[in-house]
């Protein structure tokens, strides 16, 4: 496994879970996972990291029946990252912050927004075996319904949004806006990741035939 592709899998974590913690730091609404595990660490307790790592172990296995297979253990490492990340963020980089006037609560909403396309973006170029189960999910639609990744990512937040509502997680226009747009974000970076993955490898090719 090269070392480029890990180091790009663990930036785009890094920056996943940055994203997140914005869009929870700037309290207008999350995205729908994410509103389920803050709903689930208000009324149960433990971290939001925690519950994160709790709902997408029960999905893990969830998946594996949809698709009549075995569980992709893999995954774990992937989502046990995230929900680390995102407690360390939380709970040591942004303990304290508070966010006051609607204005900048949207405007570091919408940074989130945009930081966790650029992350999902890089991870998922990094092309690693072992993608968390709500983006195997995504994946798994698009294959099996010949489907935009845009349009694969909506369906699965539209799916999570229902849950969580259900869960009475922290549902406000926020969690609209990410719903609607995330998929577009996601599929930009993707792109945007995967033309300069290209290029550095062509580059990089180009230097070992020279040599």
């Amino acid at each position: 496994m090269k070392s480029s592709k890990i180091l790009l899998f663990l930036t785009g974590i890094m920056v996943l879970t940055l994203g997140i913690s914005l869009t929870i730091k700037a309290n207008v609404g999350l995205g729908a996972w994410d509103a389920l595990a803050v709903g689930q660490a208000q009324t149960f307790g433990f971290t939001v990291g925690t519950w994160m790592i709790i709902n997408q172990t029960a999905l893990l296995f969830i998946n594996a029946w949809l698709l009549k297979e075995r569980p992709q253990f893999l995954a774990a490492i992937t989502f046990v990252l995230i929900g680390l990340f995102v407690d360390f963020w939380l709970l040591q980089v942004f303990p304290n912050w508070q966010l006051d006037g609607m204005t900048l609560r949207w405007g570091v909403l919408l940074l989130g927004i945009i930081v966790i396309g650029l992350g999902a973006g890089m991870y998922l170029q990094a092309e690693m075996p072992m993608l968390n189960p709500i983006d195997m999910f995504m994946m798994a639609l698009k294959k099996r319904f010949n489907v935009s990744l845009m349009t694969a990512k909506t369906l699965g937040e539209l799916v999570a949004l229902v849950l969580a509502f259900i869960l009475q997680g922290p549902i406000n226009l926020g969690t609209l806006l990410i719903t609607v747009i995330i998929g577009p974000v996601v599929q930009f970076f993707f792109k945007q990741v995967g033309r300069i993955k290209r290029k550095f490898s062509s580059t990089a090719t180009s230097h070992t035939s020279a040599g």
